[in-house]
C-alpha cells in the first residue's frame, strides 16, 4: 500500500454535521476485560451505562442549576429532566460530552491515559472523570454537580452482596466497594464480570467535593436539596447488587460565570491478583514492585495534569497519522478501536517482573491468550510498542516449549480467562480434534518475524528456535494444500484446501527463513526460503479461477478475501507476484455489499479487521476508500448498539456475533505499511 497524500481535516467523532460517525457504543472506562464500562446509546442519559457484556453497571451524573435538577449521565432520578446533549467526541484516550440547560454549559470528560509507550501507566486501572461548568447566557448561576457509581461494578451478578468502606491516603480520599465473598480467580468464563477486589471513587487533595455512600434514593435526595446526606448508609455487611450501594461525590459552585469552573474524580479498580498462569496467581503489572492501592491513587492524583497534557498530545499526533494513512473515515474507525483493543487485554507481571499481556476472546468463548486473536490485533502493538507485542506472544512460545504441549504445531490458546492453565479449545492437550495446526503455526511464525522487524533484532526468537523450527517443518509438510481443518474464521466451519490458509503457511515459511537469516542459521534460512518460493510458484496455478482466485483449491466458482497476503509485503518477503493482489482487489470490488466486502462466497457476513487488511493491499487511494467507506457506514448506522463488533452482516449492518474484542487493533495495519511512521512510533 502506498503512502497516501495527506488530507487535512479535524477528526471529531461528534454529533456535528462535519464528522458523522456515530459510535455503536461509546467507551467511558476502558482498562481490561473486567473494568470496561460503555454507553450504548447516543445520549448519555438515555440508558444506564453498561459493562461491555451488556450488563448494567450504572454511573450517574446530576447538575442542579439555580435549584432545578438535571441529569447528564444515567437514567435516575427520572423526575430530573435530561440536559440537552450537544456534543460527543471520541479520541484515542478521551471521551468528551457537552450538555446545555438553563443558561449553563456542562462538559464531561472520561480520560483513560492508555499510552502504549508506558507500560506502568498503561496498566494503571484509573480513569479520570472531569466536569466543567460555564454560563452561556451572560448571567450568574448557582450549580451543584454530582457524580456516582454503584456497587454493580464490583460483582458478577445482581444477587451478590457487597460492602463498602472509606479510605484515606497521601493526598487522596476515597470510597471503595467490593463483594463480601471475594472469590478471587475462582472461575473462568466469557459472559462474566469481576467478583473480587474493590472499586474506588477517589478525590484528589484539595478537592472541595463531599463524599457519601448511600442507596439509590440518594440521587433523588440530591436532586431536591443539592446536598449529600450527612451520614453514610451504615447497613453492613452487604447489600445485593440489585439494590446497590451508591458511591457519590458532589461539588458546589455558588457563582458560575462565563469562565469555566472544573472539578474531577478518579474511578479505579484494584483486583489485587489479575489472573492465573499455570497455577501461579499473577499481579497486575502496576503492582509488580510492591505498589499498593493507596500509592496508586496518590500517584494518579498527583500526575493528572501531566497525563492530561500527554494524552492530548498523543491523541493529536496519532490521529493525524491515521488521517494521513487512510483519510478521516479510516481514522474514525481506528480511533474508536484504540481503547477497545487495549481493554480486551490484561497486562500482568510474571514472578520475575517480566511483562505478560493476555487477551480475552470476548463474546466468542472467553479463551485467554488465543493465538488467532493475537494475530489480527498485533498491528496495533507492533506499531506502538513492540514490548507489548512481545508480552503477547511470549506466553504461547513458553507453552510450546513445555513437554505437556506434545503436538508438532502451535497451540490455539492458554485456557479460559482469567485462568491461563493450558489450552481448552478443541481437543486441548488431549487430542488433535478441532485444532488449528496450520493457522496457529503460521500465525506464530509471522508474528515472531514481525517482532524481529519491529525491534531490528531477532534475538528474542533464539530461545524459542527449536519450537519455531518444529512448527516450520510442520508447515513445510502440510501448508501448501491444507487438510480439512479450522482456520481463524472457525465460525465458518472446517474447510479443506483453503487457499488463504495456504498463503498464510507460505508467508510463514518465508518469515521463518527471514528470522533464521538474522540469527545466523544459514542452512535453515536457505532451505525454508526455497520451500516458500517453490510453494508460492505453485499456488497461482492451483488457485486460479478465471478472473480471481478460489476459496478452496478444489472448488471452482468460489472466492474469498486473501487478507493473509498483506504480510508478504509488510515483511518484505516478496514471495507472491504482485499481480495476484491486484487481480483479487479488482474482483472484490465487484462483490461489495452496502456495508462491506463479505468474507467469502459462502455467506454475506464479514470480518471488520480482515476488510482493513484487504484494503491495505490496495495500490490506489480510491480502492482503499472503496473498502473502508462501507465499514464506516456500518458503524454509523448499525442497530447493534454494542462495542464495535468485528463480525457482522454486510446487507443490513447487524452484528452476527462477537463484540468488544481485541482484534480491532488490526485496523492499525495501514500504518505498518508506512516504514517512516512505523519507525517513529515503535522507537518510542
Amino acid at each position: 500500500m502506498r503512502i497516501f497524500t495527506p488530507i487535512l481535516c479535524l477528526l471529531t467523532i461528534s454529533l456535528s454535521a462535519q464528522t458523522p460517525l456515530r459510535p455503536p457504543a461509546t467507551p467511558l472506562i476502558t482498562h481490561d476485560p473486567y473494568f470496561s464500562v460503555w454507553s450504548a446509546s447516543d445520549e448519555l442519559t438515555a440508558q444506564s451505562t453498561k459493562h461491555w457484556t451488556g450488563s448494567d453497571q450504572p454511573l450517574g451524573g446530576l447538575a442542579r442549576i439555580d435549584g432545578k435538577a438535571f441529569r447528564f449521565m444515567g437514567t435516575a432520578p427520572r423526575e430530573a429532566e435530561a440536559m440537552k446533549q450537544t456534543k460527543r467526541t471520541v479520541t484515542p484516550t478521551r471521551t468528551e460530552y457537552e450538555f446545555a440547560a438553563a443558561g449553563v454549559k456542562l462538559g464531561l470528560t472520561f480520560l483513560t491515559p492508555a499510552l502504549a509507550s508506558n507500560l506502568d501507566l498503561l496498566s494503571r486501572p484509573v480513569t479520570y472523570v472531569t466536569w466543567s461548568v460555564s454560563s452561556t447566557d451572560g448571567g450568574r448561576h448557582a450549580v451543584e454537580v454530582y457524580l456516582d457509581a454503584t456497587s454493580a461494578l464490583a460483582v458478577n451478578a445482581p444477587e451478590q452482596r457487597t460492602q463498602w468502606s472509606r479510605v484515606r491516603a497521601d493526598g487522596v480520599q476515597a470510597l471503595r466497594v467490593g463483594s463480601t465473598q471475594q472469590e478471587m480467580l475462582a472461575r473462568s468464563g466469557d459472559d462474566l464480570r469481576i467478583e473480587w477486589g474493590h472499586f474506588y471513587l477517589a478525590l484528589p487533595a484539595g478537592s472541595s467535593a463531599d463524599l457519601a455512600v448511600g442507596l439509590p434514593r440518594m440521587r433523588g435526595e440530591f436532586a431536591k436539596s443539592g446536598k449529600l446526606p450527612q451520614s453514610d448508609e451504615v447497613e453492613q455487611p452487604g447489600r445485593p447488587a440489585r439494590d446497590p450501594y451508591v458511591l457519590a461525590a458532589a461539588w458546589s459552585v455558588p457563582q458560575v460565570q462565563a469562565q469555566e469552573t472544573t472539578g474531577w474524580a478518579m474511578f479505579a479498580y484494584d483486583d489485587v491478583y489479575a489472573l492465573q498462569y499455570f497455577q501461579r496467581n499473577l499481579r497486575p503489572y502496576w503492582r509488580r514492585n510492591g505498589m499498593g492501592v493507596a500509592e496508586l491513587l496518590s500517584t494518579a492524583g498527583r500526575e493528572y495534569p501531566r497525563l492530561l497534557a500527554d494524552s492530548k498530545k498523543f491523541d493529536e499526533e496519532f490521529t493525524a497519522d491515521l488521517v494521513k494513512a487512510g483519510g478521516p473515515e479510516y481514522a474514525a474507525i481506528a480511533v474508536l478501536a484504540y481503547r477497545q483493543a487495549l481493554a480486551a487485554h490484561k497486562l500482568v507481571a510474571d514472578l520475575d517482573g517480566t511483562p505478560l499481556f493476555f487477551s480475552k476472546e470476548n463474546f466468542s468463548n472467553g479463551c485467554i491468550g488465543t493465538v488467532d486473536v493475537t494475530y489480527p490485533s498485533a498491528p496495533m502493538f507492533l506499531l506502538l510498542n513492540p514490548k507489548l507485542h512481545m508480552a503477547l506472544i511470549r506466553p504461547i512460545l513458553d507453552y510450546g516449549l513445555l513437554p505437556r504441549w506434545r503436538w508438532p504445531f502451535a497451540p490455539h490458546d492458554l485456557g479460559q480467562y482469567p485462568l491461563a492453565n493450558g489450552q481448552v479449545y478443541g481437543g486441548g492437550e488431549r487430542t488433535e480434534e478441532n485444532q488449528m495446526p496450520v493457522e496457529e503455526s503460521g500465525n506464530m511464525l509471522i508474528l515472531v518475524a514481525a517482532q524481529a522487524q519491529a525491534e531490528g533484532s531477532a534475538e528474542f526468537a533464539r530461545k524459542y528456535w527449536p519450537v519455531l523450527t518444529k512448527w516450520a517443518v510442520y508447515l513445510r509438510e502440510k501448508g501448501l494444500d491444507p487438510e480439512n481443518q479450522l482456520s481463524t474464521d472457525d465460525f465458518a466451519g472446517h474447510l479443506a484446501h483453503n487457499t488463504n490458509l495456504s498463503i498464510k503457511a507460505i508467508v510463514a515459511l518465508g518469515a521463518y527463513a527471514q528470522v533464521a537469516e538474522k540469527l545466523g542459521d544459514a542452512k535453515n534460512a536457505r532451505e525454508f526460503r526455497q520451500a516458500a518460493e517453490e510453494m508460492a510458484r505453485k499456488w497461482p496455478a492451483m488457485a486460479k479461477d478465471g478472473d480471481h482466485y478460489k476459496l478452496a483449491f478444489d472448488k471452482a466458482g468460489t472466492w474469498s478475501q486473501k487478507y493473509n497476503l498483506v504480510w508478504d509485503k509488510l515483511l518484505g518477503l516478496n514471495l507472491f507476484d504482485p499481480s495476484i493482489a491486484r487481480t483479487e482487489i479488482a474482483y472484490y470490488k465487484t462483490k461489495q455489499n452496502i456495508y462491506g466486502l463479505p468474507l467469502d462466497n459462502r455467506e454475506t457476513y464479514t470480518k471488520l479487521d480482515w476488510i482493513v487488511w484487504t484494503a491495505t493491499m490496495t495500490e490506489k487511494r480510491s480502492d482503499f476508500d472503496a473498502f473502508i467507506h462501507p465499514v464506516f457506514q456500518m458503524l454509523n448506522e448499525t442497530s447493534s448498539r454494542v462495542p464495535m463488533t468485528d463480525w457482522y452482516w454486510t446487507l443490513d449492518g447487524k452484528q452476527r456475533g462477537f463484540q468488544a474484542r481485541s482484534v480491532v487493533g488490526g485496523v492499525m495495519i495501514p500504518l505498518l505499511a508506512q516504514p517512516d511512521v512505523w519507525k517513529k512510533w515503535r522507537t518510542r
